[in-house]
């Protein structure tokens, strides 16, 4: 982003930051989701696991070509990858124990599945870039971030397990 806002950036740099989101967004939660729930699962946790990051290779390829040709920029097609990262992160924040029992652990297949096919679906998500603050009402705007800062701070893994999750189910909402 700052590239961009720079003027500096290069193909390389595009390149360069795509594979430093499929790992963030894709090698990271896989590896803690395994860790957290699917290894009781054994070569299905894996299998999991790497569809996780497959899905999120191949969200970040068609971001890239899309980016290029433009497009409307209100809408991701797809929940993007740092989104879909989020539902296994702020799961396992809220619910740190983990799964050690085959059966206990397969809705963790549930937590890692749903967001990799939302990745690679066709579904639009909301992009918050092209919200204009400017036009609302300015102190409603500033009381709703601090009422979101106010309840990450106080109660922060259920806030964000509700965010992570509202966010995936917008999707289906929106398409009502």
């Amino acid at each position: 982003r700052i590239a961009r806002m720079t003027g500096t950036d290069s193909e390389f740099g595009v390149q360069f930051g795509s594979l430093a989101h499929v790992i963030s967004f894709g090698v990271a939660p896989a590896i803690l989701s395994f860790s957290w729930g699917l290894a009781p699962l054994g070569r299905l946790g894996w299998a999991a696991g790497f569809l996780f990051v497959t899905a999120a290779a191949l969200r970040l390829a068609r971001f890239n070509i899309q980016s290029a040709a433009g497009g409307d920029k209100r809408y991701f097609v797809g929940m993007p990858s740092p989104a879909a990262a989020a539902v296994p992160a702020a799961t396992v924040f809220a619910y740190p124990a983990g799964f050690s029992d085959y059966r206990a652990a397969l809705p963790a297949l549930a937590m890692v599945l749903v967001p990799a096919l939302l990745m690679v679906s066709t579904i639009r998500f909301r992009s918050f870039k092209t919200i204009d603050l400017q036009s609302r009402r300015p102190y409603s705007v500033l009381l709703l971030v601090a009422a979101g800062i106010v309840l990450i701070a106080t109660h922060p893994q259920k806030t964000l397990l509700v965010m992570a999750y509202t966010y995936l189910m917008s999707a289906f909402i929106g398409m009502a």
